[in-house]
């Protein structure tokens, strides 16, 4: 097959700790999303200590341009300014801060709102690269919709329900009980051909998911859906991402008439759960935890996030940005490779195998009868 392979990538190296595991436990990795004028600035030492509060320079600072020079469009004032994703590798002397103090140091807070970026940082440990589980959220992560609000629209009850789903995701409900409050306002939606008219007419897919999906699929992760939605979207969002597992809320519909009784059958699936679950795949797929990453943007994600070897809050809201281990704030999942290391060159490259590898797979099945 043409082009890079997973093998290839690694053995490409990379200055700093992933390719010299010798920095130690001290050694940490920042991955900087900003425009190329302020990206530039974080080369300097002295800069890059001010921006994230340290008490003394960083030790063997190196750093690699992850994005290739894309001019986006100022649709303000009409001036092109380029993304630029920095990875800059960095050491610190004992006594060293700990990743958490770290990533909620109110300086770094501070420069990001200051300077329109954003900084990820994590420990540079041997293994960034060799996760080999994912789990998502699906509503407002997987897909752009919360499938709840949709059902309410059905019958007229929208603004109820979106205003309980608001406060839950912000972390200002319990999600059970808010979960229970919600799905009674859906009594009478229609259950029979909802789904069917959900699926084509409504939901639509956060960009970059199918491509984030098939390149880590390509990378041999395993993946699943955990929502605290419901099953009959999450079965289909599973398929058609070709995810492997689906947990998510059963709704229970009456079988004479066919209308949802607002009730919920079955073990709720909250941040407890998605936790609980996220621990049960891991270990079924015999996957160390620190090999694995979970993707969510409310507050009933923030368990599974720090469960996580890597937790990430995509387009999160306020709060969970805030105590998530890692926010990216952009218009693509494929972003998340920039923090998993992959240069943009790397990732469009892995995107074309895993195209290929989909098209000779139905290629197969076509010519042995099994499409």
């Amino acid at each position: 097959m043409d082009g890079l392979t997973k093998r290839d990538l690694e053995a490409k190296g990379e200055p700093g700790a992933e390719s010299d595991p010798g920095l130690g436990s001290s050694a940490f990795v920042a991955t900087v999303f900003a425009k190329a004028p302020i990206g530039q600035r974080f080369k300097d030492i002295s800069y890059f200590r001010e921006a994230l509060g340290l008490t003394s320079n960083p030790k063997n600072l190196t750093h690699r341009l992850l994005s290739l020079d894309k001019e986006d469009e100022n649709e303000e004032d009409g001036r092109s300014l380029s993304r630029q994703v920095l990875k800059v590798y960095f050491s610190i002397e004992a006594p060293s801060p700990s990743l958490t103090e770290l990533r909620r140091h109110p300086k770094l807070r501070q420069s990001e709102r200051d300077l329109d970026c954003q900084i990820s940082i994590q420990r540079a440990d041997s293994w960034r690269k060799e996760r080999k589980l994912a789990v998502f959220d699906m509503d407002s992560t997987l897909i752009q919709q919360e499938v709840i609000d949709e059902l309410a629209r059905v019958i007229g009850v929208e603004k109820e329900v979106s205003a309980i789903t608001e406060r839950a995701m912000n972390g200002e409900l319990d999600f059970t009980a808010s979960l229970k409050a919600r799905v009674a306002l859906l009594k009478g939606v229609p259950g029979g051909d909802v789904w069917d008219r959900l699926k084509s007419d409504v939901i639509t897919f956060t960009p970059g998911a199918r491509d984030l999906c098939a390149i880590l699929k390509h990378m041999g992760y395993k993946m699943a859906v955990l929502s605290g939605g419901f099953l009959p979207l999450a079965e289909w969002v599973k398929d058609q991402l070709e995810l492997d597992y689906a947990y998510a809320n059963q709704l229970v519909m009456d079988p004479e008439t066919s209308l949802l009784t607002g009730e919920t059958t079955g073990p709720i699936v909250d941040a407890t759960r998605k936790a609980e679950l996220l621990v049960e795949i891991a270990q079924k797929e015999g996957i160390p935890l620190r090999l694995t990453m979970a993707i969510g943007d409310g507050a009933n994600d923030l368990l599974m996030m720090r469960k996580a070897g890597l937790g990430v809050a995509f387009n999160a809201k306020a709060k969970v940005k805030e105590e998530a281990p890692t926010k990216l704030t952009t218009t693509t999942l494929v972003d998340v490779l920039y923090i998993l290391g992959y240069t943009e060159k790397e990732q469009i490259e892995l995107l074309n195998l895993s195209k290929k590898a989909r098209d000779f797979k139905a290629n197969t099945q076509h010519e042995t009868g099994l499409a």
